[in-house]
């Protein structure tokens, strides 16, 4: 099991993974070994985007890779948490937390298909580029992060939509089907926003291309 971290916009033009067979926990720390930074160090645009119209408070982020996100909120006042399953991502990540001072920014180390979160003890959970070459029981992970959500609190997926021609990226979905995937209880949940939204990329290469992120949003009543 594995949680998908940090996009970053210069892997959109990556080639196919060579890693895929690894099992999850050798494969994101293959991956974060064979380099001193895997990822840009910025939040996922999309996703503050969407977070920065909330009133901050407590928030999980599923997936946290080297922290950009976490950081990110914890600028904004909230209360943020991240959690991956790479030890060396997640020391990467507090590393960089105390260099900025945020006490607000907190990691864990733990496999996802494991972990099982205090109910309704948050006000957000996000999930950005939860997709992956490895195993990943998805929706299964999410529905349990969702029942950390206190009522009054939301549930973001960001997920690849779209990407650059050419690209291979994993299990490419909708809003609405990461919707109907998820079939959260109806007298529980309202979806909130469930659309694509397209963003510039710049690859690798240097050549510039448009993607297409899908944004769920659910409110939990």
């Amino acid at each position: 099991m594995t949680s998908p971290h940090q996009h970053d916009a210069a892997n959109d033009h990556a080639p196919a993974d060579q890693n895929a067979h690894l099992s999850p926990t050798e494969y994101w720390e293959k991956r974060y070994g064979d380099t001193e930074r895997v990822w840009s160090g910025r939040a996922n645009a999309t996703m503050a985007a969407v977070v920065g119209e909330l009133t901050p408070g407590s928030v999980i982020d599923l997936g946290c890779g080297e922290g950009g996100d976490v950081l990110w909120l914890a600028e904004q006042g909230w209360q943020a948490h991240g959690l991956d399953i790479s030890s060396t991502a997640v020391d990467r990540a507090r590393e960089e937390a105390a260099a900025r001072g945020l006490e607000g920014a907190t990691f864990t180390a733990t496999d996802l298909s494991t972990w099982q979160p205090e109910p309704e003890s948050v006000d957000l959970v996000t999930a950005s580029f939860f997709q992956s070459n490895v195993a990943l029981d998805r929706a299964v992970i999410l529905r349990a992060a969702a029942s950390a959500v206190r009522p009054g609190g939301r549930l973001v997926v960001i997920s690849h939509a779209q990407g650059p021609v050419g690209s291979s990226r994993p299990n490419m979905v909708t809003a609405r089907e990461d919707a109907a995937e998820l079939d959260l209880p109806s007298d529980q949940w309202t979806v909130e926003t469930a659309a694509e939204r397209s963003r510039p990329s710049t690859g690798h290469d240097g050549q510039s291309s448009e993607l297409v992120d899908a944004v769920l949003v659910m409110l939990r009543r």
